[in-house]
This record gives structure tokens, sequence and C-alpha cells, in this order.
């Protein structure tokens, strides 16, 4: 190898590893996330709707608190704190409640719609926040992957189940889209300059107490009945998508971008109703195999341009 050679392949692999790295942290936590729904549905067995959520985000800071001081990390700048506000209003209280909500009248797969707009609304409100200009080729695969997904839920019947209007549920999901994707969008820029576990970290403890608070009242209005089930998707929900999840996610967002990693979601709402067959029994149509191919495609074309 020559001397030129030799200088050259070190910066080579410090530019590619992070994209590497970065895109299979980011689909690591779609994998996480798609589990989410069928977890609550679990959860909904055992629990009503607001003790579910709010333990879930009291167990997730009970978590994330431990690793902050085993790590004895400082407390974050003031100036990140807002990040850390609209990151906890977003994603630890907001998406949690409304699809919890909707869950209680939906099913998993007609819930999975939101999901299918995800990636695009995250994509949308990243590139006005931080300024990011993703290219036209960017654009029209983004709009082709959330075409594909809501598409094949139609097809598939979700949409149907109301008789082709909306509900409340459907109101829920629609809100919970935006509070998600501004939470995404806030805790991609913050992970550039704080590690991912700890964006998420601080975002849970800084709703500890109206977690305890919650959870207080809601164990004392909601009947609660304890089984396999709801225990379990109890600490998936908390453990696995608010913590884990979201610690995978954002360190993958801040290698990778916020647009990019959002359409790596793409793949989340087939994901979902994969689960949501395996573990809760719902049906899933023949069509997704050919949705899932679309679906790939597009993922392929956003991660290669720029």
């Amino acid at each position: 190898m020559t001397a030129q050679n030799s200088a050259t392949l070190p910066t080579t692999i410090a530019v590619k590893n992070p994209v590497r790295r970065g895109t299979a942290l980011a689909l690591l936590g779609v994998v996480a996330f798609s589990l989410t729904f069928p977890a609550t549905a679990w959860g909904l067995e055992s629990f009503g709707p607001w003790s579910l959520v709010a333990l879930r985000s009291a167990l997730a800071a009970a978590i994330a608190g431990a690793f902050l001081l085993a790590r004895r990390v400082p407390l974050p700048a003031r100036e990140h704190w807002a990040g850390l506000a609209v990151i906890a209003a977003g994603v630890v209280v907001g998406f949690p409640m409304l699809t919890t909500l909707a869950l209680t009248t939906s099913t998993t797969s007609h819930a999975a719609v939101v999901v299918g707009l995800l990636p695009l609304t995250t994509a949308a409100l990243s590139a006005v926040r931080t300024g990011a200009r993703p290219s036209r080729a960017f654009w029209a695969a983004a709009l082709a992957g959330a075409a594909v997904v809501l598409a094949f839920v139609a097809w598939d019947g979700t949409l149907a189940q109301s008789g082709g209007a909306l509900s409340a549920g459907d109101a829920y999901l629609f809100a919970a889209l935006l509070v998600c994707a501004a939470g995404y969008t806030e805790g991609g820029r913050l992970a550039r300059v704080l590690s991912g576990w700890q964006v998420i970290g601080w975002a849970l403890v800084l709703c500890l107490p109206l977690s305890l608070a919650g959870s207080a009242a809601g164990l004392a209005y909601e009947p609660v009945h304890l089984g396999f089930h709801g225990l379990a998707g109890l600490i998936w929900a908390a453990a696995g998508s608010t913590f884990l999840g979201l610690y995978v996610w954002y360190r993958g967002m801040a290698e990778i971008g916020a647009p990019r990693a959002s359409q790596l979601q793409l793949a989340q709402p087939l994901l979902t109703l994969v689960w949501s067959v395996a573990l809760l029994g719902e049906h899933l149509s023949p069509a997704a195999p050919v949705a899932a191919c679309a679906v790939l495609v597009c993922i392929a074309v956003t991660q290669r341009v720029k």
C-alpha cells in the first residue's frame, strides 16, 4: 500500500462508517417502534389508557434516571431545555397518550396509517426547523413511499372499518402525527450535541413528576386487571419503545440526518401489521408483500439521493 493510499484509507472509513452505523441504529429504532402499537394493545388488557401511558413514562423515566445517575451526567445547558420540553411533550406524553386513546376504538392495523404519514411529516418539519434542503428526487421518493403505505392501508381495509368517515380515533392519530414529528425533529437536532440516550433520558426525567401524578390518578380511577399480556405490553412500551427505541433512533438521526432517517420509518406500518398478525391475530392482506417491496424501493432511493 502506498503512502498516499495509507493516508486516505482512514479518511474513507471515517466518512462511510458513520452513515452505515447511523442507518443501522435508526433501523433498530424502527423495529422497536413497530412493536409499540401491539404492545399498547396488550397493555390495555390490564390497564386503562391514562394509567398505561403514565406508568409507561414513569417506568421509562426510572430506567433513564438510573443511567444518568450511574454515569454522573451533568445537567444539560440552559439552551437545550426548550428542545427537551418539545421532545417530552411530543414523544414522551403526546404521542403515547393520543395513540393509546385511538387504540381504545381502533385496531393496530388502522392506527398504522399515522406511521405511514410520519416519515414525510418529520422530513418536512426538519427541513423547516433545521434548514435542510433535500433534493427533488428525495421528496419524490418520500411522497411515493407515503402514498404506497396509505394505499396499502386502504387496500387492506383498515380505512373502511369506520365506513370511510373520520372518527375520534382518527383525530387522535393525526394529532399524534404532528406532535411526534415535532419531537423527532428536535431530538435529531439535539442528538448532535448530546448523546442519543441523554436526549431521551432528560426528556423522560423532565416528565417524571407528571408521570408519577398521572400514574397515581390513573390507578385510582381506572380498573386494573393484571395479566401476562398487560405487564409484557407495559414493559416493552416503556423499556423497548420509549427508552431503547428512542435512544438508538436519535443516535441514528444524528449520524444521517432527520430527513433520511425519517424515511426508514416507511417500513414501520408493514412491520406493525406483521406483529399484529403474529401477536394479536389480526388479518393481513395478501397485498402486503407487494407493498413491502414498493416501500423498500422508496427507502433505497431516499437513502441514496441527497
